[in-house]
């Protein structure tokens, strides 16, 4: 463990503070600037010193100014780190999911665009996983000839709402019927499995139901959709700015493994609600100037979800941390989560359009 006086984890602190701002390499006359106690530029160059020889500062080929190492940072992260965010954020990120209900496809995509557009970085949001859910309960509800809500069930808990709309009129008895055989045919089958068990019930459902080609058709979308992963990117392009990746094979390599969704799952064990996992080997780390900040949500007392942001070593962690531990308790009101990923009663999921 480093052991460091006052004076200098001030000096580090405002080091990492202001090159994760600039990008440029921190000198004694800048720091002088920025530190709110009378101190010269000799002895601010030799608390530097000691930093860099406790592993926390380096130096660079173009510059007599110090940048944060790897090892800085995490040192930053876990001992200096200070987390807030603005009341004008925070009340525009409540706003935005306030606004109606929103399923939770809608919830992955636009959460994703939300931290990838505020915080000028790549975004990567996973939703729970249905696939090996299986299926509890169908219900069809009418709303008028040519429309029904669809409610899929599954044995966690978990539920899709879908609006149907039909090309013909469906009948409240072919409706009714339709229900009766799902739930007679396909509970207790994998989600990942029901669209092929559909596919051998097909002549059940035309011998018992006027309408079934348009719902058999109807339902296939919906399971297909259900049992596809939950895995939205925004913001790959943000990495083209970030003068870390300048290098165009570095750049290559980045972009290539941002398209390999496996590569996500490979923070969803993480203990902690927040993780910042600086210099632990994995692929994406391993590129060099690359950093990882996640956060979990959940969606019911059994199921979660994952934020992450991805971005350089010198991303403005503060910030970042704020942010994502912001919108994980802003996604969780808007499913009705309490404290313990318990799911309110009241809470109703709005069919998705």
């Amino acid at each position: 463990m480093v052991e460091l006086t006052q004076r200098q984890r001030i000096i580090f602190k405002k080091v990492v503070e202001r090159f994760t701002y600039c990008a440029e390499p921190v000198g004694s006359k800048v720091l002088m600037q920025l530190l709110d106690f009378p101190i010269s530029s000799a002895t601010i160059r030799n608390e530097m010193a000691v930093l860099e020889k406790a592993g926390l500062l380096e130096k660079t080929h173009t510059s007599s100014g110090r940048i944060p190492s790897r090892f800085g940072y995490r040192y930053y992260v876990e001992n200096l780190m200070e987390t807030s965010l603005d009341d004008p954020v925070r009340h525009s990120l409540t706003t935005i999911f306030s606004q109606r209900h929103y399923s939770l496809d809608e919830v992955v995509e636009k959460s994703c665009s939300i931290l990838s557009e505020m915080t000028n970085l790549t975004s990567v949001v996973l939703g729970p996983d249905g696939r090996h859910q299986k299926l509890a309960h169908v219900q069809l509800v009418p709303i008028d000839p040519k429309s029904a809500v669809a409610i899929i069930i599954t044995d966690t808990g978990h539920t899709e709402n879908k609006i149907f709309h039909f090309e013909e009129d469906v009948s409240i008895e072919d409706l009714r019927s339709c229900t009766e055989l799902m739930n007679d045919q396909l509970t207790g089958t994998l989600i990942c499995d029901v669209v092929d068990r559909l596919k051998e019930i097909e002549p059940l459902m035309a011998a018992k139901l006027v309408r079934h080609e348009v719902l058999f058709e109807a339902f296939a979308q919906a399971f297909m959709r259900f049992a596809n992963e939950k895995v939205a990117v925004a913001g790959r392009s943000n990495m083209l700015y970030q003068p870390e990746f300048s290098d165009m094979n570095k750049l290559q390599r980045l972009m290539k493994i941002l398209e390999d969704s496996e590569l996500f799952k490979q923070w969803t064990e993480q203990k902690n609600n927040i993780a910042i996992p600086i210099g632990t080997r994995n692929e994406l780390i391993q590129i060099g100037d690359c950093s990882v900040v996640t956060a979990k949500f959940h969606y019911n007392d059994k199921e979660e979800g994952q934020l992450m942001v991805i971005g350089p070593n010198r991303m403005q962690y503060s910030k970042v941390v704020a942010l994502m531990d912001c919108m994980s308790n802003v996604i969780e009101e808007v499913f009705g989560v309490h404290e313990g990923g318990e799911k309110s009663d009241e809470q109703a999921e709005e069919p998705e359009q």
